[in-house]
């Protein structure tokens, strides 16, 4: 078996048609076994889905694709998984552990905003958790205004100017390091021996990384200190919500401290984390795991783009 991501930079690249690269994992027994990056060649999306096909993939997950693309996929024979966002790696996990589930045509307006929060479409009134714009506080950085189309990975929306600065909608790839205050390494592209690429001051980043950089030159290194509200902020009870476990299928199976995603109003999913569980109710926290912490970054500017 063989699964195919669009890929950019170890996240879910949100735009299906638009992805420059795709991860192939090929799967043995229900494992992960190995994995490459190729290249799509800046081809449409009905012949990404005969190259995809062509390379053996029988799965793609994605974020945002189109009616047009969707149908050049199943007629490709291709299984697609859409509205996934976040680390392709956990994202592939989740989907073989059947913890992953696919929302179907979701990005036919490429440019909208739309909202990407905590709902979730099996309590009564299709949200769980989330504040007035509909986001659920686990977005990296994203702009409030224009709904949370600015979490790590992108959107289906056109990227806005947020930041003033020499580097401020410009390409640039930084290495990085981010520790938590007692010294532990929770992060390092160093480790991963590949930099990471985003166009800055645009919200793809959480605000004090983006801040950071936008003033940068090639070849500074700085070290930072984050406060919640310059990284992932504060942690938001509405983002913690519980239901009936009658009321959602595949709860029962679920046991405390289990990742999984679950769907907003729109199909879209969303990851939360199982925090408790008795005979009739389930509770699930969505806010983002580095909510409420503070964070240090070492930052290497490797290049800019314009």
């Amino acid at each position: 078996m063989k699964i195919a991501v669009t890929y950019d930079n170890g996240n879910i690249f949100q735009h299906f048609g638009r992805t420059e690269n795709f991860k192939i994992y090929t799967v043995e027994d229900g494992r992960i076994v190995s994995s490459e990056v190729i290249g799509a060649g800046g081809i449409g999306h009905e012949a990404l889905a005969g190259l995809l096909a062509d390379l053996g993939a029988d799965t793609v997950i994605c974020g945002g694709i189109g009616g047009g693309a969707q149908s050049a996929l199943q007629s490709a024979g291709l299984q697609i998984v859409s509205g996934a966002q976040g680390d392709t790696d956990e994202a592939v996990q989740a989907f073989l552990a059947g913890k992953l589930s696919s929302a179907g045509v979701n990005c036919e307006h490429h440019h909208g905003s739309e909202s990407h929060g905590g709902c979730c479409g099996d309590s009564e009134d299709g949200c769980c958790g989330d504040n007035e714009d509909g986001c659920a506080g686990s977005c990296c950085g994203g702009d409030e205004e224009e709904g949370c189309g600015g979490c790590c990975g992108g959107g289906c929306h056109e990227m806005k100017v947020i930041l003033e600065g020499k580097n401020a909608g410009k390409t640039v790839k930084t290495h990085y390091e981010g520790t938590f205050n007692n010294g532990t390494v929770f992060d390092s592209s160093y480790d991963r021996g590949e930099p990471l690429e985003f166009v800055c001051g645009t919200g793809m980043m959480i605000p004090g990384f983006d801040k950071a950089v936008v003033d940068m030159n090639v070849g500074d290194i700085v070290n930072i200190h984050l406060t919640p509200d310059e990284a992932y902020g504060e942690r938001d009870p509405r983002a913690i919500f519980t239901v009936e476990i009658s009321q959602m299928e595949g709860a029962a199976g679920l046991k405390t401290g289990d990742h999984v995603y679950l769907s907003n109003a729109m199909g879209q999913p969303f990851p939360v984390v199982v925090t408790a569980k008795d005979d009739r109710t389930i509770t699930f926290d969505a806010n983002h795991e580095m909510a409420g912490k503070e964070l240090n970054f070492k930052i290497e500017l490797v290049s800019v783009e314009a």
